[in-house]
C-alpha cells in the first residue's frame, strides 16, 4: 500500500453544510486528436474542521481516510483569500 497522499489545489465554490466545503479543481490536458490544451474540472468535498474557509478562497487539500460517502480530503492550507 502506498503512503503517498494526493494533494489538490482549487477554488472554494460552496459552503456545503457544517465543516464541509466544495472545491473546484482545474487541470489542463492535451486533447488527443487536436493537440490543444483543454481545461477539465472536477469538484471535491473537503473537510474544514474549524469552518475557516469562505467562498472564493484558494485552498490546498490532502487525501485522508474516507470521512463520509463522498468526502475523503481534508484542508491543508489556505493559499489565498477570495475577494469578499
Amino acid at each position: 500500500m502506498s503512503t503517498h497522499k494526493r494533494e489538490i489545489q482549487g477554488v472554494v465554490v460552496k459552503r456545503s453544510g457544517d465543516k464541509t466545503v466544495s472545491v473546484l479543481v482545474e487541470r489542463r490536458v492535451l486533447h488527443p486528436r487536436y493537440h490543444k490544451t483543454v481545461r477539465r474540472f472536477k469538484k471535491y468535498l473537503i473537510h474544514d474542521e474549524k469552518n475557516e474557509v469562505n467562498e472564493g478562497d484558494t485552498v490546498i487539500a490532502i487525501e485522508c481516510r474516507p470521512l463520509s460517502k463522498t468526502k475523503s480530503f481534508r484542508l491543508k492550507t489556505i493559499v489565498s483569500r477570495g475577494v469578499n
